[in-house]
C-alpha cells in the first residue's frame, strides 16, 4: 500500500479489511511529525514507517493514540519517537494486559479472526503502555501546524481521542463514530454528543479510521441516522 496525500501536511497509510487495520494517520510540521495511532502489530507499522521513507518524510516524532483497541496500539513497542495517549486508554491497556498475562495469549487471539490473521505464525503480542498520558485535552505546535488532541464522548468507546489539524481542516475520528465491539451497536445519546463535538470543529475533511476520507456533514449525517 501507498500513502494518500489529504492536504500539503496530512498524510494517510490505507486501513485494511482482511487484518482490521486502521489507517495511519501522518501530520508534518516545520519541527515535527505526528502519528496517529500505532498499528496493528510491529508488522504493521514497519509497513507504514516504510511507506514514509518511499514518499520522503521522517518518522514521526509523536505518535498519538485515539483509542486503546489493539489494533490501534499493539505496535506501541516499535513506534518511532514517543506515545501519548489519554489517561482511561492508558488505564485500559494496563488491564488488557493483565488479563493477557493471567490467562494467556488466547483470550486475546479468540477474540476475533482479525486478529489471528494479523498474528499468525505465532508472532509475538507485545503490549505497551504510552510514555505521556493526559486527561481533556492536548495541544501540540508542530511547526506552523497546530494540532489539538482532546478526550469525547462517542459510540464506539469511552476513552475517544480526537485529532484535528485546525489549519488543514483535517480531524483523524480513529474509531469513535463507530459501534461497541462485538455487536457493532451505536447509543443514539452518544451519537448526538459526538454530533455535537464535530460540529464545533471547522473541518472539512474527517478521516475514521476503518473508511475513506469524508466531509464533516457526511459523518454527521450519519451519526444523527441512529
Amino acid at each position: 500500500m501507498e500513502l494518500t496525500k489529504v492536504t500539503d501536511r496530512v498524510w494517510f497509510y490505507p486501513f485494511e479489511k482482511e487484518r482490521d487495520r486502521p489507517i495511519l494517520g501522518y501530520i508534518k510540521g516545520d519541527n515535527m511529525s505526528i502519528a496517529v495511532d500505532a498499528g496493528h502489530s510491529e508488522a504493521h507499522t514497519k509497513e507504514f514507517y516504510s511507506a514514509l521513507e518511499g514518499a520522503g518524510l521522517p518518522l514521526p516524532t509523536v505518535t498519538v493514540i485515539t483509542h486503546w483497541h489493539w489494533d490501534h496500539t499493539f505496535g506501541m513497542h516499535s513506534v518511532n519517537g514517543i506515545c501519548i495517549a489519554n489517561s482511561l486508554t492508558d488505564s485500559y491497556l494496563r488491564q488488557f494486559r493483565q488479563r493477557i498475562d493471567e490467562k494467556g495469549i488466547e483470550a486475546f487471539l479468540s477474540l476475533d479472526g482479525c486478529i489471528r490473521r494479523e498474528y499468525e505464525g505465532s508472532k509475538p503480542v507485545i503490549i505497551t503502555f504510552p510514555d505521556i498520558v493526559f486527561t481533556d485535552e492536548l495541544k501540540i505546535d508542530a511547526g506552523n501546524c497546530p494540532v489539538r488532541i482532546f478526550k469525547t464522548a462517542a459510540p464506539h468507546t469511552d476513552d475517544s481521542t480526537l485529532v484535528f489539524v485546525e489549519r488543514e481542516k483535517v480531524l483523524f475520528l480513529g474509531d469513535a463514530a463507530g459501534g461497541t465491539f462485538p455487536t457493532w451497536g451505536r447509543n443514539p445519546e452518544l451519537c448526538r454528543q459526538l454530533v455535537d463535538t464535530i460540529d464545533s470543529l471547522d473541518a472539512d475533511i474527517c478521516l475514521d479510521s476503518h473508511w475513506y476520507p469524508e466531509t464533516k456533514h457526511e459523518v454527521t449525517d450519519d451519526l444523527r441516522s441512529v
